[in-house]
């Protein structure tokens, strides 16, 4: 037998509830990594204004990487090898990112 449209309005009605107590549900367990979301939110925030920053003042740059050479020039080396030791790395990985990192991703995801 069909069902009328009355009995589709109703049982659209009780999927359009149970859709609704779902998404609460499911916003209240996700609570939890939205807070974790905007930790990382903030720090990528302000991440950006410390290098706009740099980049519009190279002279507060010049002047703490020639003071930290001038009293610790040890650690200062060895921080500048640690610094293009990553810089070289994440250049390699630009070059082959798109296509061999996704695939990675999706494996371990």
């Amino acid at each position: 037998m069909a069902k009328t449209r009355i009995e589709l309005a109703q049982q659209r009605a009780q999927l359009v509830e149970r859709i609704a107590a779902q998404r609460v549900l499911l916003a209240h367990d996700l609570a939890p990594l939205q807070r974790v979301g905007q930790a990382g939110n903030r720090v990528s925030s302000l991440v950006g204004d410390v290098v706009a920053y740099l980049g519009q003042h190279p002279l507060a740059l010049a002047a703490a990487l020639g003071s930290l050479m001038l009293f610790k020039p040890r650690a200062a080396l060895r921080w500048a090898k640690r610094g293009l030791f990553l810089w070289r790395s994440w250049r390699a990985v630009q070059v082959w990112q798109p296509a061999i990192l996704l695939g990675l991703l999706r494996r371990f995801i």
